[in-house]
Parts: C-alpha cells; sequence; structure tokens
C-alpha cells in the first residue's frame, strides 16, 4: 500500500509538500516555500526533507511561491527529474521563479551592504542560474487528460479556478487514488470560470486557507469604492500590495468596473511589479486566445484590465517617482504579503503619511508585514528600520482567491465520500474548524495531519 507524507502544508498555509510512495516510485505532489513566521523561513534552509535519489516527479498544483517556490532548492541539491503542470502554471511559474531568486540575491547584497542581516555574508536560498534549470523541467499537460507520470502512478488535473492555470490533481496509485486540491478558486472569480467538481477518490486532500470563514463581496468590494473616494478626496494615494499573480489582475477588473460606472474618482492607476506585469501579459494572452478557463464575458470586449489612466512601470526609477504621490493615485504593487519586492520602498514613503491608505486585499501569513499592518501594528521594521504607522490601513477580503468555508465544503462534497480526508493548507484554527463541519455535518472521517506525519492511502 502507498504512503503519504506530509512535508509542508501541514498546521500552516505554507511550503506545501506532499509525498507520495508506492514502493516503486516516489511522486511529490507541490513543492513549497516556507513564509511568514522566522521558524517556518528557516526550514527552507534545511536540507531537502526526502531522498532526491528516490523522486521521480514533481507535481505543481499552481503558481505561487508556497507551492513552487522551494523546487529551485531541489535543483540546487542535483534533482533533474520531469516537474508536471498546467500550460498556465508552467507560463506563470516560469515568471514567479525568476523574480523570486532576483530578489532573494538582490536582498542578499542589500544585506551585505547595509549590514542589517544576522548572516555575515548574507547568502541567497537560490539564484537565477537554479531558477532556469528549475523551468527547464516542466512538462505542462491539458487538463482532463490522464497521464503516467511514474511508475504505477497516473496523474489528470482538473480545472481549481484559484489562478490561472490552477488545478487539483488526482492521483491514481495502483487500485487506490488520491485527490489533492491544492488552493481552491471561487465561483465569484472576476476573471476565471469555477473549479471542476472532483472525482470519486480513496482519500482527499482539501486546503483550509479560510477554513473558519466566509466572504461578504458586496460588503468588501463597497468598501473598497469607499475607501478609494475617501482618500482621494482628502489627497492622498491608495498603495494596494497585491500578489503579482492572478491578485493584480483581479483588482484591475474591479478598478475598471469601478471607474467605467463612476463609482470611483478618475485616478492614475500604477502596477508597480516587473513580475505583476509578466504576468498580465499572461492573463492578457490567455483572454485572447479564449482559454477554457477564462470567464467567456472577458473575451472579445473592451479590455477588462485597464480602468482608463493605467500605466505600466518597469523600471527602478519609474517606480521610485511614485513613491508617497503628491496626487491622488492608486499603486498596485508587490508583494501581496509584503515580505519583499517594491512595495517595500511605496511603505516605508507613504505609511508615515496620514494622507494615505494602504489597502490589504489578500490573505496574510502570520509573521508578515502585511499580516502586522492588519492587526493594527503602529510601526513596521523595513530594510532594517522601524517605520512609523500613520497612514489609514484597511482590510478586506473582496478579491480573495481562495474559496472560503462554505465554498470549501461545497468542493469537497461534489464528489463521493473519500475514506478520509486530510484538512491542509491552513492556520490550526481554520483546520480545525474546516475538520469539525466535515465530520458534524457530512459525517465524513476527517483529519489535520501532523507536520511530518506519515500516513498509508
Amino acid at each position: 500500500m502507498s504512503t503519504l507524507t506530509f512535508l509542508g502544508g501541514a498546521g500552516t498555509v505554507t511550503g506545501s509538500k506532499y509525498l507520495f510512495d508506492t514502493g516503486k516510485s516516489q511522486v511529490l505532489v507541490d513543492c513549497g516555500l516556507f513564509q511568514g513566521l522566522a521558524p517556518l523561513r528557516r526550514r527552507n534552509w534545511r536540507p531537502p526533507p526526502l531522498d532526491l535519489d528516490r523522486l521521480d516527479a514533481v507535481v505543481l498544483t499552481h503558481a505561487h511561491l508556497d507551492h513552487c517556490g522551494y523546487l529551485p532548492v531541489l535543483v540546487r541539491h542535483g534533482w533533474r527529474g520531469p516537474v508536471f503542470t498546467t500550460e498556465g502554471t508552467a507560463d506563470l511559474a516560469a515568471i514567479v521563479l525568476a523574480d523570486s531568486a532576483h530578489l532573494m540575491v538582490e536582498e542578499a547584497r542589500q544585506a551585505n551592504e547595509v549590514g542589517w542581516s544576522k548572516h555575515s555574508p548574507a547568502l541567497p536560498l537560490y539564484d537565477s542560474d537554479d531558477a532556469e534549470r528549475a523551468v527547464k523541467l516542466f512538462r505542462p499537460i491539458d487538463f482532463e487528460a490522464r497521464r503516467s507520470i511514474a511508475a504505477g502512478v497516473d496523474l489528470e488535473f482538473g480545472r481549481a479556478g484559484h489562478i490561472l492555470g490552477s488545478a487539483w490533481a488526482h492521483l491514481t496509485l495502483g487500485n487506490r487514488s488520491v485527490v489533492v486540491s491544492g488552493d481552491m478558486g471561487r465561483p465569484a472569480h472576476r476573471v476565471l470560470r469555477p473549479p471542476q467538481p472532483r472525482p470519486a477518490c480513496d482519500a482527499l486532500l482539501i486546503e483550509s486557507t479560510y477554513g473558519d470563514r466566509a466572504h461578504d463581496d458586496a460588503a468588501a468590494t463597497a468598501l473598497f469604492a469607499e475607501t478609494i473616494r475617501r482618500t482621494a478626496a482628502r489627497g492622498g494615494s491608495v498603495l494596494i500590495p497585491a500578489f503579482a499573480v492572478d491578485r493584480t489582475e483581479v483588482v484591475l477588473v474591479e478598478l475598471t468596473r469601478l471607474a467605467r460606472a463612476g463609482e470611483i474618482p478618475d485616478l492614475p492607476v500604477f502596477v508597480d511589479s516587473p513580475m505583476a506585469l509578466a504576468s498580465l501579459r499572461v492573463y492578457r494572452q490567455a483572454v485572447a486566445k479564449s482559454w477554457p478557463e477564462i470567464r467567456p464575458e472577458l473575451v472579445n470586449g473592451e479590455d477588462a484590465f485597464d480602468p482608463g489612466h493605467l500605466a505600466e512601470l518597469h523600471t527602478a526609477t519609474q517606480s521610485m517617482q511614485v513613491n508617497d504621490p503628491k496626487q491622488p493615485s492608486i499603486i498596485i504593487s508587490a508583494s501581496g504579503m509584503a515580505t519583499g519586492g517594491r512595495v517595500l520602498h511605496h511603505l516605508k514613503a507613504m505609511l508615515p503619511n496620514n494622507r494615505h491608505t494602504v489597502l490589504v486585499v489578500g490573505y496574510a501569513a502570520a509573521g508578515t508585514r502585511a499580516r502586522r499592518l492588519a492587526e493594527g501594528a503602529r510601526e513596521i521594521k523595513i530594510h532594517g528600520r522601524y517605520v512609523p504607522v500613520r497612514a489609514e490601513v484597511q482590510v478586506l477580503d473582496a478579491f480573495s482567491a481562495h474559496a472560503d468555508a462554505d465554498e470549501l465544503l461545497g468542493w469537497v462534497t461534489s464528489g463521493p465520500t473519500p475514506t478520509t480526508t486530510y484538512v491542509v493548507h491552513g492556520e490550526p484554527e481554520s483546520a480545525a474548524v474546516l475538520a469539525d463541519r466535515l465530520e458534524a455535518e457530512q459525517g465524513w472521517t476527517a483529519v489535520v495531519p501532523g507536520d511530518g506525519e506519515r500516513v498509508l492511502v
């Protein structure tokens, strides 16, 4: 019988890694980077938690760093096997990994120059060469196409509707089968079609990022528009730390809708993230080619991503010109959790000024700057110095690409009852609440696995 070992994404939202061992082959589903709290981040620096000589294949459910960002570490340690993805994930993960490597190298350089790192010298976890080698391992396969990926292991992807290319993974391991949800999207996603129902399976891994709460889209969207109007009226600008992949596109679609409806002022909108701009090109190509993931109403219409005064900031000089803007504007910049990237420079300039607003529009893991802002921090440490928080900080989840608790339950129950359901990719409280609901409302065997736990499947 096959085994499953939880090497990440258990008891935490980050670092997703699920190792399946049939006795004849090993397959790793997702290869995510740990983010957030320092003890989690330090785990990225440990030796890989599996025997690379026995690993036959990696499967990526989507292109966010907490699901693909550890792959260059495997490559740096000598692994050269195939990585199975969808076409959209392959396109976006190439962008994400290149940007991640660049930021790691740049942050190490700055730390060495300024001396704010504890390490001497500070080193990057991986570099651009590692990222490039990882991307060359990608083997895209279509949705709903069953493929043999290792001895005795077949794979089929289904649409997850979380970001472009995102998928749930259906693994057939001999006479047993497992579905790994990856991150589940929402029926109300502004760009992507809803997730496909899951097939029958013996074991199910379901994410639980929002397993203990519901999204109120109408209230959050109204608050989004009101915040923009209020900030512009006092002469300030709105800074939106946004994930470069998908969140930027979703925010642009909503800004476009509000601007065309006259619900927000006619303001310049700056997208300040090379990775976000590269991602935007992939999304625009997907719309132009009518990919099956794209909502049909976005095809053959006006540009859904342009609110009217969209400016793409490609260079560092262009980015610096919008620090602490003197005229009202909207700045969308990465990273979404404010863990790195150009958004840090905007935060340093704008947080001390009470004219401005910082809008936290996505999930912020514990230990990240976005989480501390959302929790009301009065100062934030950036590049070794504390910055006072005098700007307005507003938190809303109208743009979350993660299904909420009821949407997760709806997808989970879209297929027959599995023997065991493992609730993963959630902070302890959200995972426990979702597991309790599955047991109480559905009568299922639902378990929150421990980090490093191994089970039979």
